[in-house]
């Protein structure tokens, strides 16, 4: 796996940029040759051939990165989509790479002798991200929007001693909450006790049996902010109707670009997707305000590494590495961790400015890392030096402070904290008063 959510975001593995980088194999990390897509699919590939040869049934999730910026790509895979920008040719290379990695998969199967006995699903995770401006089969806006270009996705199911082979399109309205109760009823399993899933079966749509499917109301939203707000970039999506945001109502059948309100026509119909979304939002209220926290002190992750990807804040927190390089100015500088001290007792924390991987020292400044095909690199932005002279933690209502001294790589403060959820606040602060949050925190139970 890699850290974050793409390749050289600032949980991953330091400098990585999707060629030749290091993730982490069974929890340490590993270094690989190739472009990442091509080694994630080949280590499901022995994953699979050894469960295969154990004779064991297995679970393959590839959960490849790409299509995701930076857009790099090997150059070959990029180079018919020249006439594109920079920008979209190598995102539709990305593809290029995936669609035939997916196809070398599907062959390795055969070979195995278990590709007829095997459920084959190819799906996304949202809306395109770069190329919808170039094609995006006439639907409206790309990944993160509330109209359908942003989460309307493709799924396609193949297993042909389950006689699922293809052939038919299914037209009703379905969601990624429907698959793990469609697996469960395709191999046959008993669903857990006492689960309650916000999904159901697809297995009569898929067998194309003949049988009412309900008109169902589905809801969708991206809120990507702390305190979630109502109605934000909402769709309530019915077979027929998506309502955008409580106000404007689109007929999707009928126009699939979602082109033309028709709100003012269909008050009714309004009404009705209102008082669903209404319901919805009032069962999730409750858990508003049960922040997640990242759990300190577990055994199966002990040290813990914390970084300012994971901040929280009310601006956007240094997600990336060139972020982190460039030591984003102002209050984009510092944030804090909900923490879960899962046990009582003595806990050290080492306070970075660069990861442990690297040695550098607090003050260093970094060279700039090698480009690769492709956009620039986060690893290629300078890595600027900070001067900061004392370090400060808050935390269980400590504040604990620590005089910097010559160059050292880290600040290491020891502290006894109690057992449930608090807050975790790591600075460093310079002669000026500037501060700036440590990036990277190593966190043991002693």
């Amino acid at each position: 796996r890699l850290g974050g959510g793409g390749v050289g975001q600032t949980p991953d593995f330091w400098d990585n940029a999707y060629f030749d980088g290091s993730y982490w194999h069974n929890g340490t990390p590993t270094p690989v040759k190739g472009f990442c897509t091509d080694v994630f699919f080949d280590y499901a590939k022995r994953f699979i051939k050894s469960q295969v040869d154990a004779d064991k049934p297995f679970l393959a999730y590839i959960a490849s990165n790409a299509p995701h910026g930076p857009m790099h790509c090997p150059e070959k895979y990029s180079a018919p989509y020249k006439d594109q920008s920079p920008h979209v040719a190598n995102f539709f290379g990305m593809i290029a790479n995936i669609d035939e990695n997916v196809g070398a998969l599907r062959a390795f199967l055969e070979e195995e002798g278990i590709a007829e006995n095997t459920i084959f699903i190819f799906t996304t995770d949202n809306g395109s991200s770069s190329g919808w401006r170039v094609f995006n089969a006439d639907m409206r806006d790309g990944k993160g929007s509330e109209y359908d270009g942003g989460h309307r996705v493709p799924l396609f199911v193949r297993w042909p001693n389950g006689k699922l082979g293809g052939g038919w399109d299914v037209t009703q309205l379905t969601a990624h909450v429907d698959v793990l109760p469609t697996l469960i009823d395709l191999c046959e399993i008993d669903a857990p006790q006492g689960v309650k899933f916000d999904g159901t079966s697809l297995k009569p749509l898929l067998y194309a049996e003949d049988k009412e499917w309900p008109d169902r109301i589905l809801v969708t939203d991206s809120q990507r902010v702390k305190d979630p707000i109502k109605w934000r970039k909402s769709s309530v999506m019915t077979a027929d109707w998506r309502l955008i945001n409580g106000k404007e109502l689109y007929q999707i059948k009928l126009d699939p670009g979602q082109k033309s309100d028709v709100a003012s026509g269909h008050p009714e119909v309004v009404e009705r997707l209102r008082d669903f979304y209404e319901a919805w939002w009032s069962d999730l209220e409750p858990s508003f305000s049960q922040d997640a926290a990242i759990s300190l002190g577990h055994p199966s992750d002990n040290p813990a590494r914390l970084t300012s990807h994971d901040w929280i804040t009310t601006q956007m927190t240094p997600w990336n590495q060139g972020q982190v390089r460039s030591a984003m100015n102002g209050d984009q500088n510092t944030g804090f961790w909900n923490v879960n001290i899962v046990e009582a007792g003595e806990y050290t924390f080492r306070l970075r400015r660069w990861p442990l991987e690297t040695g550098a020292a607090i003050t260093d400044a970094l060279p700039a890392g090698d480009p690769v095909p492709g956009e620039r690199a986060y690893r290629t932005v300078p890595g600027k030096a900070i001067q900061p002279v004392k370090a400060i933690l808050r935390i269980a209502n400590q504040e604990l402070t620590q005089d910097i001294e010559g160059n050292p790589v880290e600040v290491v403060i020891t502290t006894t904290l109690p057992k449930g959820k608090t807050r975790l606040t790591t600075l460093f602060e310079t002669k000026d008063g500037e501060q700036y949050g440590a990036y990277f925190v190593y966190v043991t139970k002693n």
